[in-house]
C-alpha cells in the first residue's frame, strides 16, 4: 500500500502525457478523509468509488515511503463515462466457481458500518476492514465468530481503476497457493466494487521491518519468509497454468499469517507472461520506486526476471533493515541497492550492510549465502539472474543454520576491534602509520581495518581461544 510523507513525484510512460503530482505531510490526512468519507456515503447508500494497494495490517502512524513509478488511473473521465451498469462490469468478470458473490449489506454488516474501529490500513486507492462472515457462507456474524476477513473497498477514479480490480479478481480468483493470499469472494453491486480476502493477523512485512517500536524479527523468520515469498513468486513464474508477472513485489505486499508464513497480497498490476516466442512483455512501466528492475524502467520490457530483481530488493530490506529508498540517511545511502552492492560479494565486508538489531543473532553461513543471492538476483544484466525455483533451492536450508555469529570468535573478534576503533575516535585518538597519538605520545593502534562502515559491537573482547568456533 503505497502512501508516503516524502515528497512524491510521479511519471506516467506513455507517448501522449507526462504528469507529476507532488503529495506532502498531508497525504494521510487525506487517505484517512477519503476512507472516512467513504464510509460517509456508504452510511447514507450513496455509491463511492476506491482503489487501493492493500495490506492486511493494523493502522499506522507512520506511512509508507513506496513510491509508485507511474500512476494506476490514466485519465480522469466524466461521471457518465465512470459510472456504468452492474450487468455491464459483470460480463468482464472471469469469476472463479469457487468465490463467493457478497451484497453490500454483507459486507456493511460485517465490517460494523465501515467503522474506524474496523479500519486495517489505507492506502493511496482506498481502505481496508476486518469483517467477520460465516465459515461457509457470505451472512456477516458477531464479532469474533465465524470467518475472519479483510475487506477491500475500492473507489474507481476512471477505466485504469477498475481494469485493476478486475485483474485482482482474475488471478487471484484462479490461482491457489499457500503463498499468495486467498480471495475469499468479492461484490459487485451498481457502482460499489469490494474484495474479500482472507485475514493476515500480522500484517505486512513492511510494518515488521520498518515501523518505529516494532521488535526485530529474529534472523530465521526473516529466512522463513523469505522463502514463502520465493516459493509464490516461482509458483507464478514456473508452476501456473499460465506465467504470471507480478510486477509488485515490495514488503508491504508481503503478508504474514499467524505463523509468520508469507503471502504475496495485490494482483493490481500483474501480467499475462509473454506468450509463444515472445521474449517480453511491452507495457507501460508501473510499480514501485527503487523496486522496479532498472531495464524495465529504461524500455518497458516486462519478464519474470523484473520480479527477480525486485525480491533482490526485497531479500536486502529484509537482511539490512533499511528502506530501498531513504532520503532520511547520509549521502551515498539513499538508494539501498546502490551502497550495499559493493559489500555483497566479500567474506569479510558483507557483515557490514546486516542489520545491526540482529545483535550477531545470524547464521554466519546462512547470512553470506543470502548477500549472494541477493547479488545475483540484482545483477544489471536480467539474463545473469537466477530463477525463483533456484532462489527457492538456494533460501531452503537457511532458515535452519545454527553456526550464530554471536558463538563465533572470529566474528566477535571483529566486532571487538570496531568497537575500540569508535571508542578511540571518540577519544581523539589520531591514527599515524600504524600508530596513534595521545596526549603526545605515540601508541601502536588498536585496529587498523576499520572502514567508514564500521559499527559499534556491545560485545565485550573476548577470551583467547585455541581454535575458532564457528
Amino acid at each position: 500500500m503505497g502512501f508516503g510523507n516524502e515528497s512524491r513525484k510521479v511519471v506516467k510512460k506513455d507517448d501522449r502525457e507526462e504528469e507529476e503530482e507532488e503529495t506532502g505531510c498531508w497525504v494521510k490526512l487525506r487517505f484517512m478523509g477519503s476512507c472516512m468519507s467513504s464510509r460517509s456515503r456508504v452510511d447514507h447508500s450513496v455509491s463511492g468509488r476506491t482503489g487501493t494497494h492493500y495490506a492486511e495490517s493494523e493502522p499506522t502512524k507512520e506511512n509508507s515511503r513506496d513510491q509508485p513509478v507511474v500512476p494506476v488511473s490514466s485519465t480522469t473521465t466524466s461521471n457518465a463515462e465512470s459510472t456504468s451498469s452492474t450487468s455491464k462490469f459483470s460480463e468482464e468478470l472471469k469469476v472463479a466457481s469457487q468465490l463467493r458473490k457478497f451484497t453490500f449489506i454483507d459486507l456493511k454488516l460485517a465490517t460494523r458500518n465501515f467503522r474506524p474501529e474496523s479500519l486495517l490500513g489505507e492506502g493511496g486507492f482506498g481502505c481496508v476492514f476486518k469483517g467477520w462472515i460465516e465459515e461457509n457462507g457470505t451472512a456477516p456474524v458477531k464479532p469474533g465468530t465465524g470467518l475472519t476477513v479483510a475487506v477491500k473497498t475500492l473507489n474507481i477514479e476512471g477505466l485504469q481503476g477498475h481494469k485493476e480490480w478486475l485483474a485482482e479478481v482474475d488471478f487471484l480468483g484462479n490461482l491457489l497457493h499457500p503463498n499468495l493470499v486467498k480471495l475469499v469472494g468479492y461484490c459487485i453491486e451498481d457502482d460499489h466494487r469490494l474484495l474479500v480476502y482472507e485475514f493476515m493477523p500480522r500484517g505486512s512485512l513492511e510494518n515488521h521491518l520498518f515501523r518505529k517500536g516494532s521488535l526485530p524479527l529474529p534472523w530465521s523468520v526473516r529466512m522463513k519468509i523469505a522463502l514463502g515469498a520465493a516459493k509464490g513468486l516461482a509458483f507464478l513464474h514456473e508452476e501456473a497454468e499460465r506465467l504470471v508477472i507480478y510486477r509488485d513485489f515490495k514488503t508491504s505486499n508481503i503478508l504474514l499469517d499467524a505463523d509468520y508464513n508469507a503471502k504475496l497480497s495485490d494482483f493490481g498490476l500483474a501480467k499475462d507472461g509473454p506468450e509463444g516466442d515472445k521474449t517480453h512483455v511491452s507495457t507501460r512501466v508501473m510499480g514501485t520506486y527503487g523496486y522496479a528492475a532498472p531495464e524495465y524502467v529504461m524500455t518497458g520490457h516486462l519478464t519474470s526476471k523484473s520480479d527477480v530483481y525486485s525480491f533482490g530488493v526485497v531479500l536486502l530490506e529484509m537482511l539490512t533493515g533499511r528502506r530501498s529508498m531513504d532520503k532520511n540517511r547520509p549521502n551515498g545511502e539513499h538508494n539501498l541497492v546502490e551502497w550495499a552492492r559493493p559489500h555483497l560479494g566479500d567474506k569479510r565486508r558483507f557483515f557490514r550492510v546486516l542489520d545491526p538489531r540482529l545483535e550477531g543473532h545470524f547464521s554466519i553461513k546462512g547470512a553470506l549465502k543470502a548477500a549472494q543471492l541477493a547479488a545475483q538476483c540484482l545483477s544489471r544484466d536480467p539474463k545473469v539472474r537466477p530463477r525463483m525455483s533456484e532462489v527457492v533451492e538456494t533460501l531452503k536450508p537457511l532458515p535452519n543454520l545454527k553456526d550464530m555469529a554471536s558463538s563465533s570468535y572470529n566474528f566477535q573478534t571483529m566486532q571487538s576491534d570496531r568497537s575500540r576503533s569508535n571508542l578511540t575516535a571518540k577519544n581523539g585518538i589520531r591514527a599515524q602509520a600504524g600508530f596513534v597519538v595521545r596526549n603526545g605520545q605515540p601508541m601502536r593502534s588498536l585496529s587498523s581495518s576499520n572502514g567508514p562502515h564500521a559499527s559499534p559491537c556491545h560485545h565485550l573482547p573476548p577470551s583467547p581461544k585455541p581454535k575458532a568456533k564457528e
